[in-house]
């Protein structure tokens, strides 16, 4: 991502900001070598201005101090400074990414740094007296509501309102079994979800806390409509972060956590959401192997904890989950990896990963169908595993083998970006009730995504399409849309999607498209999220 001056006078007051309006004048060239994701509020030193040497603004440098700061992978640091009048960061000189409210800060005494950033900072003290600030609002990471040497807090609020048009797909379809079944067509309007996060840090920077609200407003009145979870962690360096409570199985990308940042509002591609992994408990190890190389590994519940208690779950803790993903040219996908090329990337940003996830699964295991993101095993039909009778009459399966891996590569450059996902899934060891009869399932599928951003920061355009194949049936799709980001920001977009659907074998009232829909659905989106 390119960060330039006039960004980052957005985040200073007055004084501060006449300084580097300054500089702005003078430089000529201020892309960083590697796009950083999170927010950084970051300014960088010219050749017509070497560090320590006064500014037009103001021509002798007074009050206005250059402070260096440093701090190692997993430690905290204090620099005393005069900082009522604003700080901003100028060169960022660690081994970790200076990013603003997270691995830098500053309060009414000093500036702080943590987890390896280190950089220079100008600072000057008050011209005036100060008045009371009002929470500050760091982009893409929410409102920090509190900071202090005991902790930190920060809220975000993620919603949308969707019109959702189903009406021309067909009204029913006949499954891989010979049955007949009806598909429910929608035509409606939601305030489709709302999502509410708190997280921050407490006592030492190395324990982290997120916990969130989750209301998925179509499901009202079915079970776990509305979810209080999130998880804790603790930081031992760059390479070592434990975690515990919940969160998303790293089965695919699209679990890694790039939520809400894909192409389309809340809803992924029918092959990812088919195969993929959920949103479970367990306790988790995630970092750095290397220089550009991260890695998570998780030990879960079941695939998927929403919608199903505690008296459900088994007493063997057979889910397991891992990931390692490879960034060889600039050593990051974008703000949190996300998909797309909205950080308008000036150096060509690749990524290679791969993922792999088994559970064994028993039908109390899997959540109600209507459950906040359901991921129930399907067969390539649309049918349930565990059905009754699905089989063939007094078959009935009570536990299943899941076994899934994905391979995933893109490329991103100058907001044009192409990104691919393979998956494969094993069904095996089915028991239960006359099961002797089912053979093992394999199922294979793909998706294939490409964007634009024809208007930067405004204006984004995508094509994108996925296929699944199975003995059970194939399914595909195509899909068109586009975002408008009205404020040339993140936060707010309006998004319109066409989808061409073929045998979709999933869904559920919290996606656009339904079980078995054959045809065309249109929906548009006004998302909000800070």
């Amino acid at each position: 991502m390119t960060f330039a001056l006039p960004g980052a006078l957005r985040l200073c007051n007055a004084a501060l900001c006449s300084l580097l309006a300054a500089a702005s004048a003078n430089a000529q060239s201020l892309q960083p070598e590697v796009q950083n994701p999170p927010p950084v509020a970051a300014a960088a030193t010219t050749d017509a201005q070497a560090p320590g040497a006064p500014s037009a603004a103001d021509p002798a440098g007074a009050g206005q101090n250059r402070i260096s700061c440093q701090s190692q992978p997993g430690e905290r640091q204090r620099c005393a400074a005069g900082t009522s009048s604003g700080v901003a960061l100028l060169k960022s000189t660690g081994t970790a990414p200076c990013l603003l409210g997270k691995t830098w800060g500053y309060d009414d005494t000093g500036i702080w740094v943590s987890d390896g950033c280190s950089g220079e900072f100008l600072a000057s003290p008050a011209q005036e007296e100060s008045k009371e600030k009002s929470p500050e609002y760091i982009p893409n990471l929410g409102f920090r509501l509190y900071t202090g040497e005991k902790g930190e807090i920060y809220f975000r609020l993620f919603s949308y309102a969707r019109y959702l048009n189903q009406l021309a797909l067909d009204p029913t379809y006949v499954d891989a079994f010979g049955n007949k079944k009806s598909v429910q067509l929608r035509q409606d309007i939601q305030l489709q979800k709302f999502f509410a996060p708190f997280s921050g840090w407490f006592l030492t920077p190395k324990f982290r806390y997120y916990l969130y609200v989750w209301s998925s407003n179509p499901s009202q009145g079915d079970p776990a409509q509305v979810v209080g979870a999130g998880n804790l962690s603790y930081t031992f360096n760059r390479f070592v972060t434990l975690g515990a409570g919940i969160t998303s199985l790293p089965a695919v990308r699209s679990t890694e956590g790039q939520f809400p940042y894909w192409l389309g509002v809340d809803d992924r591609m029918t092959a990812d959401e088919f195969f993929r992994g959920s949103y479970t408990d367990g306790v988790w190890l995630k970092g750095e192997l290397a220089a550009k190389v991260k890695y998570m590994a998780m030990v879960g519940n079941n695939l998927s904890v929403l919608g199903v208690s505690a008296t459900q779950l088994d007493n063997k803790l057979d889910t397991q989950s891992f990931m390692v993903g490879w960034f060889p040219t600039t050593g990051e996908f974008g703000l949190y990896g996300t998909f797309g090329d909205y950080d308008d990337h000036q150096k060509v940003a690749t990524r290679l990963a791969g993922h792999y996830t088994h559970s064994l699964e028993d039908r109390q295991m899997q959540p109600g169908t209507n459950a906040i993101e359901n991921s129930q095993i399907r067969l390539t039909d649309g049918s349930v595993v565990f059905t009754p009778d699905l089989f063939g009459p007094g078959i009935t399966v009570d536990a299943v083998d899941y076994q899934m891996m994905s391979l995933d590569a893109g490329v991103k450059y100058h907001g044009v970006s192409i990104e691919a996902e393979y998956y494969r899934r094993w069904l095996t060891d089915f028991t239960g009730t006359n099961t002797a009869s089912i053979a093992p399932v394999t199922d294979n599928g793909y998706q294939v995504q490409s964007s634009a951003m024809v208007v930067q920061k405004a204006l984004q355009v995508y094509l994108s399409a996925s296929q699944i194949l199975g003995r059970f049936g194939n399914a595909s799709e195509l899909r068109a849309g586009g975002n408008w980001y009205f404020t040339n920001q993140r936060g707010l977009r309006l998004n319109a999607e066409w989808i061409h659907l073929d045998h979709c074998p999933v869904g559920y009232t919290a996606v656009p498209y339904p079980v078995g829909g054959t045809g065309n659905l249109f929906h548009v989106n006004v998302e909000l999220q800070f």
